[in-house]
């Protein structure tokens, strides 16, 4: 992804109700001209869901050129060195269309139901940079070793190799969490929730800073929004929704465009995330590539 072209991704939603179609709403994401759709990772819960991995894999195959990323995985719940042959795969069968997004876990309450210990946040964001390093190692060298303080790999061979950089995007909030995504990804996706446009500045400029000490180009780290929308001129402004007319919030998203975000992934709020699709892709986006 170019860094200086405005990006677009828009959710879909995990949920598994008997109305709920996520590969009709990847393939209207895909009409509509959205870069890419994201799905977030948590397996376990009441609410009946898809498991993100199977359900993007299933999203590739029904769709020709969009783009799938996870929103994030939660480290915690897979192998490091399976995820990166299950990225290889995924990135292979699609034809090269895989953002690997990343986190340390947040839901203490899914690690533990499912038998996997709550992880301190030492854990998570340590486990973080060593899944990256296992990840980059096994798709880059032959015979990799590693040998983390949680996770290790021991001569492991991953083949065929990716034919390109499958981008990694972090999402990380915390100090540490930026320094690691500043040092080692690609991109970075804070959520509008977690990162409130008051913070997110800073944070972002904590990220490019690590990147800068770490001798790389800050300019090269895809800078991504996760934010909730409705364009409904009547909605109320809603805690951590962007809302109103399409204009308006087009001029609320191109202030987090001129802080350096120019990718946006939306999470449709509101009744009807099809109706929301559409208006941010026939009215809101236009708008906002006119502000350039």
């Amino acid at each position: 992804m170019h860094h200086d072209m405005l990006q677009f991704g828009i959710n879909v939603s995990t949920a598994a109700g008997p109305a709920d179609d996520p590969v009709a709403a990847a393939q209207l994401a895909e009409d509509l001209g959205f870069d890419f759709v994201s799905a977030s990772d948590h397996p376990c819960g009441m609410s009946p869901s898809h498991e993100t991995w199977t359900m993007l894999s299933w999203i590739a195959a029904a769709t020709d050129r969009i783009r799938v990323a996870t929103r994030v995985l939660g480290v915690p719940y897979r192998s490091p060195a399976l995820v990166a042959k299950m990225a290889e795969t995924l990135d292979r069968l699609s034809g090269g269309r895989l953002i690997l997004g990343l986190g340390g876990g947040s839901a203490d309450h899914e690690f533990q139901a499912f038998g996997l210990g709550i992880p301190s946040r030492r854990d998570k964001i340590d486990g973080l940079e060593e899944a990256v390093a296992i990840i980059r190692g096994l798709w880059t060298e032959p015979s990799f070793s590693y040998r983390g303080r949680l996770h290790a790999t021991d001569q492991a061979d991953l083949a065929p190799k990716p034919d390109h950089d499958i981008p990694i995007w972090l999402g990380t909030f915390g100090p540490r969490g930026l320094d690691v995504t500043g040092r080692l990804a690609d991109g970075w996706i804070p959520s509008f929730g977690y990162a409130p446009p008051d913070q997110v500045g800073a944070m972002r400029e904590r990220v490019l800073a690590a990147a800068a000490g770490a001798g790389r180009d800050p300019e090269a780290i895809t800078c991504a929004y996760n934010v909730a929308v409705r364009v409904d001129p009547r909605a109320d402004e809603a805690d951590g929704v962007v809302s109103g007319s399409a204009g308006e919030v087009a001029a609320r998203l191109n202030d987090f465009v001129k802080m350096g975000f120019t990718t946006l992934n939306f999470m449709p709020a509101g009744p009807d995330p099809t109706e929301q699709a559409t208006l941010l892709a026939d009215e809101v986006i236009p708008e906002l590539r006119s502000m350039r």
